[in-house]
């Protein structure tokens, strides 16, 4: 199977992408042919600088390679290497009805968090299907808020084949096995859009102080607590073993911890998790040569296959002869 996915470089990477979707995509490589690319195109409709949208992109590279990303298994490369995309997305844009494009919730969600209400805004889920269309995925990896993309990707991909033939091959979603909501530093979820993030590859004494200082509620240390409702408690879950994670949820039910002690044991767990891929993470930053040759390599390997596509797209739909 080809699974596909794309990531926005719109800032550090947190431990709520990880866990949220990250792991699973690198646990998905090991027995399928992974498609996964920056969304360079895409993250222009918030129209970064470019000397941020280039260091972004140099820094999800190194991100995901020193989280495991297997190069000899996954393609991975930078949308924009791969300039097909933009000549097929506006094929699929002359047979996407209007209406559906206004049914998409996540104009109206960027808009509402403050971003322009701009045409790439508004035309973004059919650049999106053009991602998953060029290469022929067959699984794209989603969270079950994202499932409406998806279906946004079948319908062109299906209007257009029965304009012009059966062309594209329609994609079905894979949602991704249920996770807990990261809670951020506010006990909201974690998101960049909140600044309340803990960064993957930040210093060990900043992910420290900011576990720390997270908000808890003001149940007395003797009282009995609920662990299902404490964000420290999630943070924890994150990275413990499962028993020790029943040890805890005795000890918060019983009475006699504070939410202190859970704070330090959830920083040490956390920060012992992440260390070998940040030891990884820093050769990385000592070879950006190397990184660079990543994404050259993945952008051949994703170009050949994207050509192909269009050579038969411009074929039925007579813009070859």
């Amino acid at each position: 199977m080809r699974v596909l996915s794309g990531i926005q470089p719109s800032g550090k990477l947190h431990i709520g992408n990880f866990f949220g979707a990250m792991r699973q995509h690198l646990q998905l490589q090991a027995e399928n042919e992974g498609f996964y690319f920056i969304a360079d195109y895409h993250a222009m409709t918030s129209t970064p600088s470019p000397e941020d949208l280039r260091q972004r992109c140099l820094d999800v590279t190194m991100d995901y390679l020193a989280l495991g990303l297997d190069t000899k298994r996954t393609v991975f490369w930078r949308q924009s290497d791969v300039p097909e995309v933009t000549e097929l997305s506006w094929i699929l844009s002359c047979v996407t009805p209007m209406g559906l494009l206004q049914r998409c919730t996540s104009y109206k969600d960027k808009v509402d968090q403050g971003l322009s209400a701009n045409h790439g805004l508004f035309a973004y889920p059919v650049l999106q299907a053009a991602d998953i269309l060029i290469y022929h995925s067959n699984l794209v990896p989603v969270g079950a808020d994202q499932k409406q993309h998806i279906e946004v990707t079948r319908d062109i991909a299906m209007k257009f084949n029965a304009q012009f033939g059966e062309t594209l091959t329609i994609p079905k979603d894979y949602i991704l096995e249920s996770v807990a909501v990261v809670p951020g530093l506010d006990g909201r979820k974690m998101s960049k859009s909140y600044g309340n993030t803990i960064e993957i590859f930040e210093p060990e004494s900043s992910v420290k102080n900011k576990i720390m200082k997270m908000v808890t509620d003001s149940t007395p240390v003797e009282d009995p607590k609920d662990p299902d409702k404490c964000n420290i408690f999630a943070l924890l879950k994150l990275a413990a073993s499962p028993d020790e994670i029943k040890e805890w949820e005795d000890k918060y039910r019983k009475g006699g911890t504070g939410y202190g002690t859970v704070k330090k044991r959830a920083a040490e767990l956390l920060l012992n998790f992440f260390r070998p891929y940040r030891e990884k993470r820093a050769q990385l930053e000592k070879d950006r040569d190397a990184v660079l040759q990543v994404l050259d390599d993945g952008g051949k390997r994703a170009r050949a296959v994207a050509r192909k596509t269009m050579e038969a797209v411009r074929q039925v739909t007579g813009l070859g002869f």
